[in-house]
């Protein structure tokens, strides 16, 4: 049987995507660059350390498998990093590659995060192999990392009030897994949207529904933003995400009802709704 390596396979996008290819009867080896996080990976999947910033560690990462799923990390040097995982993958002779990128990675060229993929999406499609390049929107799990302050009253993201086209992780892990296990996706690059765009105070007015007290959004003052983030995490990546919700307060990241169609039709389902994500993530 063909065996799938996911890199990342221990994040937010990397985790759900390995159950949904053990639902599959897809057989997993997922990297982890501690071993120590080997035992905490779900039951039939196979551990295996290795670490992008070591390409050295890469060629045993893949001896004997068919297929990759690629997350790449938010850091300042993810370029190298996809780059090397992808040469080594293609040396060990991995047939298929599903890679996480970003939507509008093409168009949203300022913001940091977002054109440092293009590499490697490019590296991908040049080196002969079946590929798929996924492109998803915000996460709704995103909100997650602010559930105290939600359950306080105040929604901090500054999402502005063009939309955005936001998305369940759990739609992008179908997708990916179905790219994996099935034929007729190689050569394609997927927009990963969800089925509305939601504005900042939109998002404030259904959490408000929901919770059945106020939540507020706090705005659009990005400099009062960067304040607060720059205590818990470094300065380059504040400033990164401070570029990527300024491109989000003048554009949006709205997607075209053609995209929304296609994702319905390789899901096999409409994508799920931010409503439905926070009825089961905020019961009240």
């Amino acid at each position: 049987m063909a065996k799938t390596v996911v890199i990342g396979g221990t994040g937010t996008v990397g985790s759900q995507t390995v159950q949904e290819l053990l639902k599959r009867g897809a057989e997993v080896r997922v990297m982890t660059r501690s071993a120590n996080r080997i035992a905490s990976l779900p039951k039939g999947v196979e551990g295996v350390t290795g670490n992008m910033l070591e390409p050295e560690s890469l060629p045993a990462v893949f001896a004997g498998a068919d297929k990759l799923f690629l997350v790449t990390p938010l850091a300042r040097d993810e370029t190298a990093q996809g780059i090397d995982a992808v040469d080594a993958a293609v040396a060990a002779g991995i047939r298929r590659i599903v890679y996480l990128s970003v939507h509008q990675a093409d168009k949203a060229l300022a913001i940091p995060h977002f054109v440092s993929k293009l590499p490697i999406e490019g590296v991908i499609r040049a080196s002969g192999v079946e590929h798929t390049i996924l492109r998803p929107n915000n996460f709704y799990q995103n909100d997650l990392a602010v559930l105290d302050a939600i359950r306080a009253g105040v929604y901090p993201q500054p999402s502005g009030s063009v939309g955005l086209h936001r998305v369940d992780v759990r739609d992008i892990a179908e997708a990916a897994s179905i790219a994996l296990t099935q034929p007729g996706h190689s050569g394609k690059t997927y927009s990963l949207v969800g089925p509305r765009s939601w504005t900042g105070v939109e998002i404030s007015e259904m959490l408000t529904r929901h919770l059945g007290k106020p939540v507020i959004y706090a705005g659009d003052d990005l400099k009062a933003w960067a304040a607060q983030m720059r205590a818990f995490a470094p300065g380059w990546l504040v400033r990164d995400l401070e570029i990527m919700f300024q491109y989000f307060l003048n554009a949006g990241l709205l997607a075209t009802q053609a995209e929304i169609d296609e994702i319905t039709v390789l899901l096999g389902h409409a994508p799920r709704t931010y409503d439905a994500f926070v009825k089961e993530v905020l019961p009240v």
